[in-house]
């Protein structure tokens, strides 16, 4: 990692729309494990992964196939995840998984420190409404306490820039495309025209270490900030596989609490100080169970509602088969006993 910041400018974004996971039909195609100092060649990798040992997924499992990128749907079948590297897949999607597993990923957690927090968690996590004369007198203070060139600075409109760090801890690998020119955050957003083609995608485990400093707006939201983040490593997965979390240490302890989409991380940034213990920002995998249902589309939720139907008649169809199976052989054994 170079020794200088890389910035990541942020600036006049527009409100993000409602992005569909089902927007583009991506195919896996010559995934590989890239690591340092290592070149191989994608066209070579065409034997499946080795190393994994998939398990069925969890009930509270809601996230997006590291294969193909779509969301996995159902309730009873909801996919398969690797016990070692978290690799989460479609079942019909297990046969082409080409990436190596690599193991359990330590990121440098400090599990028997760390509480998982709620965004709705009450009153302590809750921030003031600062008038224009504190923002300005907070300014002044959180320059005054800085050791590098990254201040912050008010603007004539009332908001104000600055500069954000973000550590990227991502358990599950991310998928780029195999094309030479990536897709832009706009044509993302816009979704294909009629016709598009299939897209080809390569897949990487990002460095544990990778950090990135972002200048930033003081409306700047949560969303955008991993959509910039995605778009700087040139990522296609769907930004809702991933989440922004604050990280705190108080009293010996380190608290993670995921920003809602809406929230303002340089807000957050002024208000806890330049403190990387008093508050840092974390990107990681959004697998807190909890799924935005209004952010997928009508087709897509009827979509879901299909699958449940046919998930539940299957099931149904199951558990009558064993009872029916079970009621025989009594019936088969009552009828083998002499009477008397």
């Amino acid at each position: 990692m170079s020794a200088e910041p890389e910035l990541i400018e942020l600036r006049e974004l527009a409100p993000a729309r409602c992005a569909t996971p089902g927007r583009t039909r991506l195919e896996r195609a010559n995934a590989l494990r890239i690591a340092p100092g290592t070149a191989r060649n994608p066209a070579r990798q065409l034997v499946p992964g080795r190393g994994h040992r998939f398990q069925p997924a969890g009930p509270a499992t809601h996230t997006w196939c590291d294969l193909c990128g779509d969301f996995i749907w159902g309730v009873v079948r909801k996919g398969l995840q690797c016990a070692h590297c978290k690799f989460t897949c479609h079942y019909r999607c297990r046969a082409l998984v080409c990436l190596d597993c690599c193991g359990p990923r330590d990121l440098g957690w400090e599990p028997a420190l760390e509480r998982d927090t709620n965004v709705d968690e009450p009153v302590e996590w809750e921030t003031p409404d600062l008038s224009q004369a504190e923002i300005e007198q907070k300014i002044k203070e959180y320059n005054g306490q800085i050791n590098s060139n990254l201040f912050m600075s008010l603007n004539k409109d009332g908001s104000y820039t600055g500069f954000i760090k973000v550590q990227l801890k991502l358990v599950r690998p991310v998928s780029v495309p195999s094309s030479k020119k990536p897709p832009s955050l706009q044509d993302a957003r816009r979704g294909p025209g009629r016709g598009t083609a299939v897209k080809r995608r390569t897949s990487f485990y990002l460095p544990k270490d990778a950090v990135k400093h972002l200048h930033v707006l003081s409306r700047t939201r949560a969303r955008e900030v991993i959509e910039a983040l995605l778009r700087k490593f040139l990522v296609v997965d769907d930004p809702r596989k991933f989440a922004l979390f604050e990280r705190a240490e108080r009293h010996g302890q380190v608290y993670l609490r995921k920003l809602s989409d809406d929230e303002q991380p340089l807000r957050l940034r002024l208000l806890a100080g330049p403190s990387e213990k008093a508050l840092s920002f974390v990107l990681k995998e959004n697998d807190s169970g909890e799924v935005n249902w209004d952010a997928f589309s009508m087709p897509e939720l009827h979509n879901f509602l299909r699958i449940l139907q046919r998930e539940e008649e299957e099931h149904l169809r199951q558990i009558l088969q064993k009872y029916s199976y079970c009621r025989q052989k009594i019936q088969e054994a009552l009828h083998a006993c002499p009477l008397g």
